[in-house]
């Protein structure tokens, strides 16, 4: 489904402190993109410097729920792996 079509929207802009943070995160959930969509709902990762945007499109309010807790959770293990990643290179 096309992310600016459907009747509800929404952005979330997530920003990191490097840019190499950022686009590590954004690396990891892009893959996602077209494999989870469905008729109902659909999305877009864009990154800009430290700045990582979704933006969700869907049918309905349900389905825009439901999108929503999905890329946040894909998000939130982006984060955490690169957060380890990133410790361990320290290391």
């Amino acid at each position: 489904m096309p992310v600016d079509g459907p009747p509800h929207h929404l952005s979330l802009q997530f920003e990191y402190d490097t840019e190499r943070r950022a686009r590590m995160v954004e690396r990891s959930v892009r893959i996602e993109v077209g494999e989870i969509d469905d008729d109902r709902s659909g999305a877009r990762v864009d990154r800009e410097g430290r700045t990582v945007e979704v933006r969700i499109g869907a049918a309905d309010l349900v389905a825009l729920r439901a999108g929503t807790n999905t890329w946040v959770r894909l998000l939130d293990v982006a984060e955490t792996v690169t957060e380890n990643v990133e410790t361990a290179r320290r290391s």
